[in-house]
């Protein structure tokens, strides 16, 4: 007998899907039971007052050694006046754990000062830094000092307009350091010292006064033969004319601004009659000693003027006695052909009579630079030269014959007297 075909229940995929869910629900309670446990979050940077419970006050280490007391320094600070944390400067992540280890990483001021460093990255002292591990080249902390860091404007920071060459002076006045760096200039804060600049800045106190810095800039100090470095002798002119504005547009308009202009190397600038650091007052002693810089390029010209009496006078010291800038001008300088020179034909009898008060056009035609050695500068002088040596040579040789023949002559009669004589003893 055939069973009849069983039809499935309309409830039973209802009544599987309940139980379905209700599974589905009980696993869902019990995941978190096995689930990963989230990670636990990084441990927070130590605050200033965790830092200062150390280094509040000097302690000792185990070891015995002495903990720096940074509270007072750090407060008195331009950081601690913005509330700088200690790790915004001590970054390595060592300063995270207490105690942390005796040496930490090297401070960086990039994360606040990002263009001064990357400045202070072209400069001489980080190429020195670079170039040796053990390099004494200035650090930020060198200038700036570590955590009592003081604004420019505070006078007692060390980067004061007045302080600086006192600072710069622990490097540069330090005859180790001179030694070990091979700094060829040798003690610039003394040379400074005695300058007309540094008497201005460190006995007058005047704010105008010229510091390292203004010379050399800041944290990008670049080597003299850098193009780029301010104390290049291209650059030179506007470098001191950034103080000397009026004396920078005399100059400007030179013979020897124009030669600087077309890259010629021996161009006079500035520091080649005053000097770089040791810059005198411009007196009549200064005046007569300068000619000699002159000389330095115009050797053939400085060797005429030497046998000239103007140049005679000058060699004994006479203040008064016409030197190169009084004849040819001393920032303003142009060539004799140029109408605007002092020693042009139209200008030289009034050049003249700044000393000669009645100098004529006669007067005017004496030539200064005479060179008696020069046929095509002077014929005339040439020869008379010439004649005067010979005539001094024929005057000396007559006069040393003379006297040689009168030797011979009396050393003949002395043995005539000498024979005579023993014959009437015999």
């Amino acid at each position: 007998m055939l069973r009849p075909t069983r039809v499935p229940s309309p409830r039973k995929p209802i009544r599987t899907s309940i139980r379905r869910g209700v599974v589905a629900a009980l696993c869902g309670l019990a995941l978190p039971a096995y689930a990963e446990e989230p990670a636990a979050e990084p441990a927070a940077a130590p605050s200033n007052d965790d830092c200062l419970s150390c280094h509040s006050s000097e302690q000792e280490r185990a070891k015995g050694k002495t903990i720096a007391a940074v509270t007072d320094a750090l407060s008195k600070s331009i950081h601690g006046q913005i509330d700088v944390a200690c790790v915004d400067c001590h970054t390595d992540p060592a300063a995270a754990d207490a105690p942390h280890p005796e040496k930490l990483a090297r401070v960086t001021c990039t994360k606040c000062h990002e263009d001064e460093v990357a400045a202070y990255n072209n400069s001489i002292h980080a190429a020195a830094r670079r170039s040796s591990a053990d390099s004494p080249a200035a650090l930020c902390t060198d200038c700036h000092g570590g955590h009592a860091i003081l604004g420019a404007k505070d006078p007692a920071s060390p980067i004061n307009h007045f302080n600086l060459p006192a600072t710069c002076g622990k490097c540069h006045a330090d005859q180790s350091i001179i030694d070990k760096a091979k700094i060829k200039v040798g003690n610039v804060p003394a040379m400074f010292h005695d300058s007309i600049h540094g008497q201005a800045l460190e006995k007058s106190g005047l704010v105008v006064a010229p510091n390292c810095a203004t010379c050399h800039g800041n944290h990008e100090i670049r080597r003299a033969s850098d193009p780029k470095s301010r104390v290049n002798r291209a650059n030179i002119p506007s470098t001191c004319g950034s103080c000397h504005q009026g004396i920078m547009a005399l100059y400007a308009d030179s013979i020897h601004a124009e030669a600087l202009k077309q890259g010629n190397p021996r161009a006079a600038v500035c520091a080649d009659c005053h000097t770089a650091h040791q810059t005198r007052h411009v007196d009549a002693a200064w005046k007569v000693g300068v000619v000699k810089e002159c000389g330095t390029c115009h050797e053939e010209s400085i060797r005429s003027f030497r046998d000239s009496f103007h140049g005679q006078v000058t060699s004994l010291g006479f203040e008064r006695a016409a030197t190169c800038a009084q004849c040819h001008g001393s920032h303003r300088i142009f060539a004799k052909k140029d109408p605007r020179s002092t020693v042009a034909p139209a200008h030289v009898v009034d050049t003249c009579r700044k000393c000669h008060s009645d100098a004529s056009a006669n007067l005017a035609k004496y030539d200064p630079h005479a060179n008696a050695r020069s046929r095509s500068r002077n014929a005339v002088l040439f020869f008379t030269s010439w004649a005067m040596k010979l005539l001094l040579l024929g005057v000396f040789s007559f006069f040393g014959i003379h006297t040689l023949l009168w030797f011979i002559r009396e050393l003949q009669l002395r043995r005539r007297r000498t024979g005579a004589s023993e014959n009437s003893n015999d």
